[in-house]
């Protein structure tokens, strides 16, 4: 099984051993490495982009446990140097962890999420009604973001012996979640709520960070 070095969440570089490098029928080179700073896609996060040994990254999935990262040509088995572009990593970090703020404040007011997209052109979050639920509009929704926010609350992060991760800020219950994250809710500035949609008794909150 993959190292999962993204899991650190700062992690965007590291000298990693290449373990197999096979061609694929598309013409990539399906990689796996002893441990990877790449985040595969899921999740709702796009995949990383970025450098493995000196080659552009096309592709980061997660198959059977194994991080695969799909490459224009061979890499040789042995030490290569792994390089995550930091400016995507970032953007990506900040929607998932807008997606939990979200998925948090609305809990607040009995709106459980069932299901998050963190995708910069497409965020979204659904959310089915608990007991006593009330539709809330786009602004009341920001507001209660933008008060979390201003709270600084700090990412605290927890690995079981099971290997199963969980991802919350400040005294919120913390989400099972694979996906990298910010420091602090104070890194949200600029999280914007674009709208707010009942349909069929499901709320999405559609957003975006700037």
């Amino acid at each position: 099984m993959t190292d999962k070095l993204y899991w650190d969440n700062e992690t965007l570089e590291a000298n990693v051993q290449v373990l197999q490098c096979q061609p694929l029928a598309d013409g990539r080179f399906g990689t796996i490495l002893n441990a990877t700073p790449f985040h595969p896609q899921g999740g709702g996060q796009p995949a990383d982009q970025g450098l493995l040994g000196g080659l552009e990254v096309l592709g980061v999935e997660l198959v059977a446990q194994e991080v695969v990262h799909y490459l224009p040509q061979a890499l040789a088995v042995g030490p290569v140097f792994a390089q995550v572009q930091a400016l995507p990593r970032q953007l990506h970090s900040r929607l998932h962890s807008a997606g939990h703020l979200i998925g948090h404040v609305m809990e607040l007011q009995h709106w459980r999420p069932i299901k998050a997209q963190h995708w910069p052109a497409d965020a979204r979050v659904v959310f089915k009604p608990i007991e006593q639920a009330q539709p809330l509009d786009a602004d009341a929704v920001q507001r209660l973001c933008d008060e979390q926010i201003a709270l600084e609350l700090p990412r605290h992060v927890h690995i079981d012996e099971q290997q199963f991760r969980q991802v919350g800020f400040g005294d919120f219950a913390p989400y099972g979640c694979g996906g990298t994250h910010v420091a602090s809710t104070a890194q949200l500035q600029g999280l914007q709520v674009q709208s707010v949609q009942l349909k069929k008794g499901q709320l999405t909150v559609h957003y975006k960070v700037v």
